[in-house]
């Protein structure tokens, strides 16, 4: 889709099409990105993609559901032909299942872990190794507090432990790269979208705020490091 010319980076938003992953999508837009915003619904995909198209952000639509191995494989060799490289990969894609651990189902546990864990290294996997070979990438993994040990793990058991890996493998996966490529993990808070609920303290707008600072990063910032309010917070 059209619109304002670029700073060169290409930005990939997963959960892209409402919340807080439209509204990190419109953030980096403004700053110039090209972004490509992902997600398995079709019709909203579109309907948010025209959305920010409208405000003159060049936009590129992509069905993926981060769920399936080879629905991310095959959105990045769609990708590749186009000709589209990766430069920022921002992990938003997830789910909010309730339950503690002495009722919940195996069923319940195994779909949080495959979109909120699998679904970011799912992503990691085909569009980091593009980063490392043209030394520039920035990743962020959407987190929560509710992940933390340092926290308490607080939070319905099923997402608690499907975030508990997701910042673990943050931490390994900082430690397995090179070069001016920086993967670090996000806590937006407590945020007033569809999982959060119209309770929720912070606006969209807040809880973009750190997922942008981190996927924007210069050259000399932070790696391997959970991040709320652009300030590292213990695991």
């Amino acid at each position: 889709m059209p619109g304002k010319r670029g700073n060169g980076r290409v930005a990939l938003v997963t959960g892209a099409n409402r919340g807080i992953g439209l509204e990190v999508c419109r953030q980096l837009g403004r700053l110039g990105n090209e972004i490509i915003m992902t997600g398995r619904d079709p019709r909203a995909l579109g309907d948010a993609a025209s959305l920010l198209a409208r405000e003159s952000l060049t936009v590129h639509p992509e069905l993926m559901d981060v769920s399936s191995r080879e629905s991310v494989r095959e959105c990045g060799r769609r990708l590749g032909v186009k000709g589209i490289r990766v430069d920022v990969l921002v992990n938003n894609a997830g789910v909010y299942p309730p339950g503690d651990l002495l009722s919940v189902s195996e069923e319940t546990i195994r779909e949080a872990m495959e979109i909120n864990f699998l679904g970011s290294l799912r992503t990691a996997q085909a569009f980091l190794p593009g980063m490392l070979q043209r030394n520039y990438g920035r990743v962020v993994n959407i987190s929560s507090g509710y992940g933390s040990f340092a926290e308490g793990l607080e939070g319905p058991a099923p997402y608690s432990l499907s975030k508990a890996a997701l910042n673990a493998m943050t931490l390994k996966l900082a430690s397995e790269v090179r070069g001016n490529v920086k993967v670090n993990a996000a806590c937006p808070g407590w945020v007033r979208t569809r999982m959060g609920g119209p309770e929720a303290p912070r606006s969209v707008e807040e809880g973009a705020d750190t997922i942008v600072w981190l996927a924007t990063l210069p050259d000399d910032g932070p790696s391997g490091g959970l991040f709320r309010d652009r300030q590292q917070v213990d695991w």
